[in-house]
């Protein structure tokens, strides 16, 4: 499989680490921040291909994260992984175009499987994107907005 880039945020450094020392031995690369600046900041700087979101963080939180990053960024796929949230959270998620929301503690090979899951929805979303930029340059403009419906 491809390089994936990962982004975990979570205020909770430790868990962090030890989450990224758990895909590292799966052959999956992370990089980690533990708030929701510097997750903004990676976005913008690196664009990761899949971001694992905590909720709950002081400052900026991972709401606030997930809207803004859909706005900028939507081909990047979110996974909210929360041990705090609530039926609402997860509504208001799906709604922002999550691409799973988990409750922690999450089952690392289960994560492991939304992560490439992820992925492989980022690539599909890009190749629709580049199919119906094509067709609207050929004039089939309809064809174009249907595609990415």
């Amino acid at each position: 499989m491809d390089d994936i880039k990962i982004l975990l945020v979570d205020d909770e450094e430790d868990f962090i680490r030890t989450l990224s020392e758990r895909l590292e031995l799966r052959d999956l690369a992370s990089h980690t921040a533990s708030d929701g600046q510097q997750a903004l900041r990676f976005v913008g700087d690196k664009e990761p291909d899949v971001m694992v979101l905590d909720l709950k963080m002081p400052g900026i939180d991972g709401m606030e994260v997930l809207r803004r990053v859909r706005q900028i960024y939507p081909h990047i796929q979110v996974i909210i992984q929360t041990g705090h949230g609530n039926d609402l959270d997860e509504a208001e998620a799906r709604r922002l175009g999550v691409f799973d929301y988990l409750k922690k503690p999450v089952d690392i090979d289960l994560l492991v499987e939304r992560i490439k899951a992820a992925y492989q929805a980022k690539k599909i979303s890009l190749s629709q994107t580049a199919t119906a930029t094509a067709f609207a340059e050929a004039g089939e403009h309809d064809t174009a907005r249907q595609m990415l419906k």
